[in-house]
């Protein structure tokens, strides 16, 4: 059901003739005296000899690891990051739990790493999947909520006013009002709609045409070819341009599904096989970009095929995961245990317009990474 928020207190449905008014949410802005320096303070060895920024990858997708990026003003805190994207100006976007005496959840910051804004009170502690389109002359941020029950799916400008927004899909499906709808992550359609992975709650997956109207749902709980266990991440590949495809981090299930533009399940990768635990992902040229929660970056060709698994290492990574288990102190609250060049639990990855690569991080304290590429 799309509804609208007017006035910020009672909600409407909301139809073509009525989706134009906003209501607006930005809290904070900030644009004097918080430089971000990514030259010289970040640069050379720390005085243990340890390179504070060191290369990795191989190729033509070789980069330089500068962990930690972004300033934030005196009184922010990072808390657990979740994802980003990127505006056609190249302001960064990135979200977080947004607890705490700070409740925004977006928070905006320029190229070089300045904060410009927050904004995202409203669903604070369900921040999570961002996008941003460009629709006419303007560009929309589309945003995920995984907890809030009146802001599951936001449409808004890119300074927080809110266009329009989904709650429980009013389909068969999700009729047993104890069947949970949870969404982590959208991706485009090519005839201007969306895709929503309810990936924390029935593991369905729900196209919407550019108006918000549902088209269809498929997936659903399981382990077959067509069936999801977390569809926690999905992206419009279009790398094969005559066949375009969406992409599934399907990472309960360990792998990646693609189905066709009506839902249709095409193939999926064996469990472990291309990834570990993905999380989201992302295009660019030929290459298919994803996060996996489980301690490093994987790019794979158009064919597929692993080019690099960007920050590999594997005693490093299961000593990461096995920090997860009971009785166990998760190395994701251990920030002094974080070494340069290693990741600990990338949960989303995008790449800028110059082809750079920004991780975000799901650690308590928060980890922005900006993966600099080396000609």
């Amino acid at each position: 059901m799309m509804t609208e928020r007017s006035g910020g207190q009672k909600c409407h449905e909301a139809g073509p003739s009525s989706i134009h008014r906003r209501q607006f949410l930005t809290q904070a802005t900030v644009g004097t005296g918080l430089v971000f320096c990514s030259g010289p303070i970040l640069l050379g060895m720390s005085r243990r000899g340890i390179d504070l920024q060191p290369v990795i990858g191989s190729g033509e997708h070789t980069y330089r690891c500068i962990h930690n990026w972004g300033q934030l003003p005196g009184d922010y805190t990072w808390q657990t990051t979740h994802n980003v994207a990127i505006d056609g100006e190249g302001l960064v976007y990135i979200t977080h739990q947004g607890i705490g005496k700070q409740m925004d959840t977006v928070l905006v910051f320029d190229g070089s790493g300045k904060f410009v804004r927050s904004f995202g009170r409203a669903w604070h502690g369900g921040g999570h999947g961002i996008e941003i389109r460009k629709e006419g002359r303007e560009e929309f941020i589309y945003l995920c909520n995984t907890w809030t029950p009146e802001l599951k799916v936001v449409k808004c400008t890119l300074k927080g006013e809110i266009v329009w927004t989904l709650k429980r899909p009013p389909c068969a499906e999700y009729e047993d009002p104890k069947k949970p709808f949870h969404p982590t992550n959208l991706s485009w359609r090519p005839d201007g709609g969306f895709t929503v992975g309810d990936g924390y709650g029935s593991n369905y997956l729900l196209d919407f045409d550019k108006d918000g109207r549902l088209l269809r749902v498929y997936g659903g709980s399981g382990e077959k070819i067509g069936q999801l266990r977390t569809p926690h991440g999905h992206w419009l590949d279009m790398r094969q341009p005559q066949h375009p495809v969406l992409v599934v981090c399907d990472r309960a299930n360990a792998r990646l599904q693609w189905f066709d533009l009506q839902g249709k399940a095409l193939e999926a990768s064996k469990p472990r096989e291309l990834v570990l635990f993905p999380a989201h992902a992302k295009t660019r040229g030929d290459v298919l970009l994803i996060a996996d929660l489980h301690a490093r970056l994987t790019l794979l060709d158009r064919n597929n095929r692993p080019i690099v698994h960007l920050g590999e290492d594997k005693p490093w990574r299961e000593k990461v995961v096995a920090s997860l288990g009971k009785g166990m102190k998760p190395i994701r609250t251990q920030p002094h245990e974080w070494p340069a060049g290693k990741f600990i639990h990338p949960h989303d990855a995008t790449f800028d317009h110059q082809g750079n690569i920004f991780v975000v991080e799901w650690v308590s304290t928060g980890r922005i990474t900006l993966l600099q590429k080396v000609n």
